[in-house]
């Protein structure tokens, strides 16, 4: 049973939710977003909220209500505010820049690395350790962000790596003699 479907998702000013051929179009003021619709869901959009409903009761139409209801809660999140991730760099030498639409990444590799972002996904660096990712669809920011972390990810002696802003690393000691 998803508690998270139950709740409806509301729509602010401004935004309007369309259901038609299979698949859910959000408009905002930032722009518009398309999700296809699994045929185990029915969604439901009126002027103020969306509702999402299981057809079938069975243990896959389950574990789609709250994914669905969530997603379309970003959508609808991402067309009115945006969505942003920040990602740091913690590490002697490590650096980003962003040339066109490229984010390249000095990592202590002998070679820079350079990464290409998805279409809809701007990439700046307010400073060398820093690279702030934004865009409308909050699950192509988050790939974008997953996709610049898998180049170096955080190690857990001395912390060096590209991380979120705020996550937590286990540090673990060295060896004793």
């Amino acid at each position: 049973m998803s508690r998270l479907a139950k709740t409806p998702i509301p729509l602010p000013a401004g935004t309007t939710a369309t259901v038609a051929g299979g698949a859910i179009t959000v408009k905002g003021k930032l722009g518009e977003l398309r999700m296809a619709v699994n045929e185990n869901i029915e969604v439901t959009a009126d002027d103020k909220q969306i509702l999402v409903k299981k057809v079938r009761d069975t243990r896959f139409a389950r574990s789609l209500e709250g994914t669905f209801a969530r997603r379309l809660g970003g959508m609808v999140a991402g067309v009115t505010e945006g969505c942003e991730r920040t990602l740091e760099l913690v590490g002697t030498g490590y650096r980003a820049s962003v040339e066109g639409g490229a984010v390249k990444l000095e990592l202590g590799f002998s070679h820079p690395v350079s990464y290409e972002c998805p279409a809809g996904v701007a990439a700046e660096t307010p400073a060398q350790n820093r690279i702030v990712l934004r865009g409308i669809d909050k699950a192509k920011v988050g790939q974008a962000a997953a996709d610049l972390r898998r180049f170096r990810p955080p190690e857990p002696y001395k912390g060096k790596g590209v991380r979120y802003e705020g996550e937590h690393i286990n540090m673990k000691e060295t060896k004793k003699k």
